[in-house]
Order: C-alpha cells, then structure tokens, then sequence
C-alpha cells in the first residue's frame, strides 16, 4: 500500500467533507443512527464514542437518552458543524478531531463506540477494526452501519466510483464493510458475540432532480460532480436515472428509495 497516496487521499476527502450543505445528507440518515443507537441499547449512565461522526447524528440521539457524548470526525469542517449543532441543541457532547485509525482515547474507556456510514471509509479496515474495539471496555459494543456493494445506494455508488478518483492500489472498496463474511472476518477476532443484520431504511424525493440535488449536496460526491466535465454529468445522471428507475417504488415523478445496508452490533471479548 502506497502510505503517500493514502495520506494524500485522507486529506483530499477531509477537505472534500468541507464541501457543501452537509446537514441535507444527515437528515436524510437520521433514522439510520436512531436504529443503531436502539440496536446497541444506548442509554443514561453510558460514555459513548460516535467515530466519524459527521455532523453528529448519533452523538446527538445518545446524548437525548443521557449518555455521555464524545463526538470525534477527521474532517475539522464536520467537527465545526457539529459542535454548534450539539451546542444549538443543548447538549453537553466533547468534539475531537480524529482519525478512525488512530483514535486519541485511552484502551477501554466507552461502553459503547458507534459509527454510521463513516469508519466504513477509512482506507484500512483492519486499523479500524483493531480501534474501535481497543477504545471500548470489555463486554461493550461497537455498532456500524454500513453500505455494501447492494441495492440503491451501493449501486449508485458504484456508478459515482467510475467519475471519481480511484482508490490507492491496496486500499479495499469500502462497501466491502456491507458483506456479512467479510465483517466475520474483520471483527470476529475482537468480538464475543457479533449480530448482522440487513436492514433498510426509507426515503422519498419530489423528483429524480431533487434525489440527485441531495445525494451531490456535500463531501466527495459534491467534490467529484465539481470536477466533471458537462459531458461526464450528463452521463453520470443518465446512469443515475436508469439506476434509480430501477429502484423507485413510487410513479407520477416522485422518488421513494428504500436502500439497504448492513448494521452491525458487536459485543468485545470481556
């Protein structure tokens, strides 16, 4: 694995999770981090870690059941965000510039470490692995979502792969994260009990534009369209049409999606 390349891509996409109106994404997967926090049965009187946390989703639903918060994402843009959100909302939530890699907290502080849709991205999985259950206290429970290479969005994905950068030779497709066996794999080493679970969660749009509008409105798909050429967005939406097509359980020109990921609840090795 080229170590100058990953770094360079890291930098690239902290910037790139800059871009945009990010907070459009995060309503849109609010309902994933409720099913987690749910899932991984957070409540009043736990410290939680939400690891690439985005704008702060989950770190905002633990800290409403009373957890104690600490919010942590590599992109300092996100970080900003969301600690006037979770100021803006009244909660008490600790904001840490953080790479999923290298995690600043002490062995076996949380009792639980979560992340939705963002651990999934970092370049090496099994640094990953290794620190989201270092951090958490043995019997705690690291909880993901995670988009696999399935459905809507690991369709459209995959489609936006083809118009974006390439990964680093060596770096894993991320929505590898999805795959049941590959998760086994990752996780199994650290873990007592691991439940894998496909779920789905649900979304509705007033047209394929404003589907589109959404999807494109933060991060490295804002930073990708940015850098096409006319003739690579159009052909980039005409395969996002076709695909998304495919998919919509709605007609008349709305847009309902209901794409699938995996959720993953694993309890450490005491």
């Amino acid at each position: 694995m080229d170590e100058a390349a990953v770094s360079h891509m890291k930098q690239r996409s902290a910037e790139a999770w800059g871009l945009g109106d990010y907070a459009r994404i995060a309503d849109l997967i609010r309902p994933v981090s409720r099913a987690l926090v749910d899932a991984c049965a957070i409540s009043a009187g736990q410290e939680v870690l939400d690891v690439a946390a985005g704008n702060g989703n989950l770190a905002v639903l633990a800290g409403e059941e009373g957890a104690s918060v600490v919010a942590s994402d590599f992109a300092p843009a996100q970080v900003e965000l969301g600690r006037a959100r979770t100021a803006a909302e009244g909660l008490d939530v600790e904001w840490v510039i953080a790479d999923a890699e290298e995690l600043p907290f002490e062995d076996g502080r949380f009792d639980c470490v979560a992340s939705v849709f963002g651990a999934m991205f970092a370049p090496r999985p099994e640094r990953v692995a290794k620190e989201l259950f270092r951090v958490v206290k043995p019997g705690g429970t690291v909880g993901m979502a995670n988009w696999g290479p399935y459905g809507s969005q690991g369709e459209l994905f995959e489609c936006m792969a083809k118009y974006g950068p390439q990964l680093p030779e060596g770096v894993p497709n991320p929505r590898e994260w999805g795959i049941e066996e590959i998760v086994e794999e990752r996780l199994g080493p650290y873990a007592s009990s691991l439940q894998l679970d496909r779920v789905s969660t649900h979304w509705e749009f007033d047209s394929f534009e404003h589907a589109m509008q959404t999807f494109g409105s933060a991060g490295p798909s804002a930073a990708a369209r940015a850098a096409m050429s006319d003739e690579q967005r159009q052909r980039l939406l005409a395969e996002a049409s076709d695909l998304i097509q495919r998919h919509n359980k709605a007609s008349g020109g709305r847009v309902v999606l209901e794409p699938e990921y995996l959720q993953v609840v694993a309890r450490k090795r005491g």
